[in-house]
């Protein structure tokens, strides 16, 4: 079933196909309901039918909603319908039922949004809008079995988290390369009235300056224009971690940042997914992030997406199995304008998270 599911999942067949069923026998139903495969389920269907006399010679166990747990899920009922027929005197019900797997990571999540939402304070900030926040928060995600925290109640543009990732691990900083590809989250911060704004009238538009990917790759070197060279220039802070958990994984120093203050006037935008902290335990990496101002509304979903993929690449070239991202927010706020949209969200049932799957390998 492991290897059907695979085919199904190649480029061959991905375009045609929206959703795939799996379709007893007993024996298929219950390798569908062991790992690996039960944690690819989106949702069981399942027919319960009390007959007042009835035989069966194939049987399987099946996860129960509630509390029970199988496979390390816990299943919730979404949908109930019961049907009731009678011939030959003897009476048989049918309960059709839904059960889909409980998602308390994306919970935790939306009760943090809840929380900011009904106890946040009112401040005031750069963009005039004006926000609910608290200081303080964390949350945590597995990505074990390359499971992707890919928010599943909103939602987040998943290839603009895949393409501003690789731009950062580059060290690109011109957003004209992003936006040439359909990715605009940069525009409005590499505009010229921005630029000019913060005083950067030097810079070429889309031109953004030191930031992210730059800190990452040449952390310390002096930064002039988007295509000048920097190679060799700075420190290489994604190197040096690859290298580290290689060479000694159990190391504490496996960290980069991308605060750098010296830097911060030349940026068109300081920071706000700063500091992240790799740690080894039994073969699995784990990332840590601190991430000093939080939109709860639109940023976190997209960085947590982003954080849990850099983690999962970062195992996979140094030959580790990925374990947890643990996100520590600062000053983790709803803008008061996404305050009615985020309780839209609140009303809906989070789904199973999804799964990363590579298609291919590569040797380096």
């Amino acid at each position: 079933l492991e290897q059907a599911l695979q085919l199904l999942a190649s480029p061959n067949y991905t375009p045609s196909i929206e959703t795939v069923y799996c379709i007893g026998g007993g024996s298929v139903y219950a390798e569908a309901l062991r790992p690996p495969c039960v944690h690819l389920l989106q949702a069981i269907y399942r027919t319960t039918i009390r007959a007042s006399e009835s035989s069966c010679s194939v049987f399987f166990r099946v996860p129960e909603s509630g509390t029970e747990a199988a496979a390390g899920i816990e299943w919730q009922r979404e949908t109930i319908s019961e049907e009731l027929t009678s011939a030959n005197g003897n009476e048989t019900k049918y309960y059709f039922e839904k059960l889909i797997p409980r998602n308390r990571e994306e919970e935790q999540y939306l009760s943090l949004v809840d929380r900011i939402i009904r106890e946040g304070n009112v401040k005031h900030d750069r963009t005039g809008v004006g926000t609910l926040s608290i200081f303080g928060a964390q949350m945590r995600f597995s990505l074990r079995n390359n499971r992707l925290p890919l928010l599943t109640t909103k939602r987040v543009f998943w290839r603009g988290v895949c393409e501003e990732l690789l731009w950062f691990l580059r060290g690109e900083t011109y957003a004209k390369k992003l936006s040439d590809k359909g990715v605009h989250i940069w525009d409005d911060n590499g505009s010229r009235a921005f630029l000019d704004s913060r005083g950067l009238t030097e810079y070429e538009e889309m031109d953004l300056g030191p930031v992210y990917g730059f800190q990452w790759r040449h952390f310390g070197a002096a930064y002039t224009h988007h295509d000048a060279n920097y190679d060799g220039q700075g420190v290489d802070q994604i190197k040096a971690i690859v290298e580290t958990l290689k060479t000694n994984p159990d190391d504490r120093r496996m960290l980069f940042t991308a605060w750098n203050p010296s830097a911060l006037p030349r940026m068109a935008l300081p920071p706000c997914h700063l500091l992240a902290q790799f740690y080894v335990s039994n073969g699995e990496l784990s990332c840590m992030l601190y991430q000093r101002s939080c939109d709860m509304g639109l940023g976190v979903p997209f960085n947590i997406a982003s954080y849990a993929l850099l983690t999962i690449l970062i195992a996979k070239a140094t030959g580790l199995r990925p374990g947890e991202l643990v996100h520590t927010l600062g000053d983790a706020h709803v803008y008061s304008n996404h305050v009615e949209p985020c309780n839209e969200q609140l009303k809906r049932v989070p789904r199973a998270f999804p799964y990363l799957v590579f298609r291919r390998e590569r040797e380096s």
